[in-house]
């Protein structure tokens, strides 16, 4: 009986610790949505493509900032503080490094792409190059 209880008690533990569960201090913005943004030539928001500079030549969303996320902590003046920032690369993981960075960093308004350039493409949507 006490092994059980110990069972549950570890299984739960552990699930509890993989449960990524909402993201802490930015919010989720779908790929539809956030071409509407683009559509709009929404003046308050700002896209910032996180990847490195090949996959950004590669095609990206219209009018997208390049700052790789490796150098990101050094470029922050480059963000503005004031606008809607929607982060992306190419599947999500760096997106959403990238955005826990400009949250401890004080930025409030900070949205991360799902699916991020992967989905924009699936999606059909337009990129520059």
């Amino acid at each position: 009986m006490k092994r059980s209880i110990f069972v549950v008690l570890l299984l739960s533990l552990f699930l509890s610790a993989c449960d990524q569960g909402e993201p802490k201090g930015y919010s989720i913005i779908s790929v539809p949505d956030a071409y509407q943004l683009v559509k709009a030539a929404d003046k308050n928001t700002m896209f910032l493509d996180v990847r490195t500079p090949g996959e950004y030549q590669s095609g990206h969303v219209p009018h997208a900032k390049l700052i790789p996320v490796q150098t990101l902590a050094n470029r922050l003046n480059e963000v503005p503080k004031d606008k809607k920032v929607i982060v992306y690369c190419e599947s999500g993981v760096r997106a959403g490094r990238a955005a826990e960075l400009l949250v401890s960093q004080g930025y409030t308004n900070i949205l991360s792409m799902k699916a991020s350039m992967r989905g924009w493409r699936s999606a059909g949507l337009p990129t520059e190059k």
